[in-house]
């Protein structure tokens, strides 16, 4: 990826709002396995710090600002001659981190700002690390050439894997062995690694939003496949889900499918600069609402409906979210705002509005889960808009569309 990172601290320093305070920035340490061996978790650098610096593998790295100065330092492990030897690492550019005490000592009594990884033993600014952090988060949104660029190939890598799994969405197939052609197909078409844990389902389990991969087969024509997933290339992270039926669908299937298809195409057609979030999330639940009403599982008026929370019967998620440097990347809230209270809001993982160089995932979904629809309370509440009939008889069906 070409990104000029000493440009970007600089353009990045005044947004921070910092005045007379010193920033540090820590990468983080490996952490060992739970176990006894000399083997640890993969490392990756915390995603502020390599935000800021672009070093993958730095641990213990630091990157500082000092308001004062106006001046940032990278401070960065020193290679020993064993891991040249061992793992063919290499120094990376700025000062070795046994110059960061001096540094810092020089400093003292200055307040301090602490992203990233926690240093062990500096105190911060509890307060002016939380202010400082949501300032970072939000100057960061809006993507730049060079990551719009990184997310375009992330995406070519997850369409070649999604194309490597459609031989293989028939009976007889496990979910581990769709895994594992579209997760080749990911590392064929370019990509670094997957951008999180894949979740492939099949039956009941399209209906587990997080559920794992297991020896469990497509068992017989018509079953539903839920596939979610994506690549990542260079730290940034491709969110994709897609519903197949193996064989040939029933028609309430393609039906009940295009209700969701229908609602993906208008949401995405409101994601213009300018738009609410918020606004999208609940004008696809009306939209979704509707679609069921037309399939005779709900019963009343869309909005209606929605205003009544009946939605997250359904659609107990959010629309989406940002994806980049991580797989929910920057989300939150529009500075200045606080949490929405409405509970058909608190799956919604950002309340902003949506400016160019943002880059969203949208994803309207309809799940008949069992633990929702079984559920007394939510019955009685509901007991005069919703064909529960209906409803039992598609228990563990689920269908999202995701990009």
């Amino acid at each position: 990826m070409t990104i000029d990172y000493a440009a970007r601290r600089a353009r990045l320093a005044p947004a921070l709002g910092l005045t007379d305070e010193i920033l540090l920035v820590g990468a983080g340490q490996p952490i060992p396995r739970p176990e006894l061996s000399e083997q640890h978790l993969a490392y990756i650098a915390h995603q502020e710090y390599y935000y800021l610096t672009g070093h993958a593998e730095a641990p213990g790295g630091i990157v500082t600002y000092d308001a004062k100065t106006r001046s940032w330092n990278s401070f960065v492990p020193e290679v020993t001659e064993e891991q040249r030897v061992w793992d063919g690492t290499e120094q990376l550019p700025g000062e070795g981190l046994g110059k960061f005490a001096a540094w810092l000592a020089a400093r003292q009594g200055r307040r301090i700002v602490m992203l990233g990884t926690p240093l062990p033993g500096v105190a911060a600014d509890a307060a002016r690390t939380a202010e400082v952090r949501e300032a970072l988060k939000h100057a960061r949104r809006a993507k730049e050439p060079g990551e719009l660029a990184t997310l375009c190939r992330g995406a070519q890598a997850t369409a070649e894997g999604y194309a490597a799994v459609q031989p293989f969405l028939r009976p007889g197939v496990s979910e581990r062995r769709m895994q594992i052609e579209l997760e080749a197909g990911f590392f064929r078409g370019g990509a670094d690694e997957t951008g999180y844990h894949s979740i492939v389902g099949v039956g009941a389990q399209c209906a587990v939003f997080h559920g794992s991969p297991s020896a469990r087969r497509v068992a017989q024509e018509g079953d539903f496949i839920l596939i979610d997933a994506g690549g990542q290339v260079d730290r940034y992270v491709t969110d994709v889900t897609r519903t197949y039926v193996a064989g040939k669908p029933s028609d309430f299937q393609r039906d009940f499918y295009q209700v969701v298809l229908n609602a993906f195409r208008r949401a995405c057609a409101r994601c213009r600069p300018g738009a609410e979030w918020k606004d999208i999330h609940l004008a696809a639940a009306v939209d979704l609402m509707a679609g069921l009403v037309s399939l005779g599982i709900m019963q009343g008026n869309a909005e209606s409906l929605v205003e009544r929370d009946a939605h997250t019967l359904f659609f107990p998620h959010g629309i989406g979210h940002m994806v980049g440097l991580g797989v929910r990347d920057a989300g939150g809230l529009e500075p200045g705002r606080t949490k929405d209270p409405r509970p058909c809001l608190r799956s919604l993982r950002m309340d902003l509005i949506l400016r160019p160089g943002y880059v969203v995932t949208v994803e309207p979904g309809l799940y008949f889960i069992p633990a929702l629809l079984n559920d007394p309370q939510r019955r009685e509440k509901y007991r005069d808009c919703l064909n529960w009939d209906v409803a039992g008889r598609h228990l563990g069906l689920g269908a999202n569309r995701k990009t």
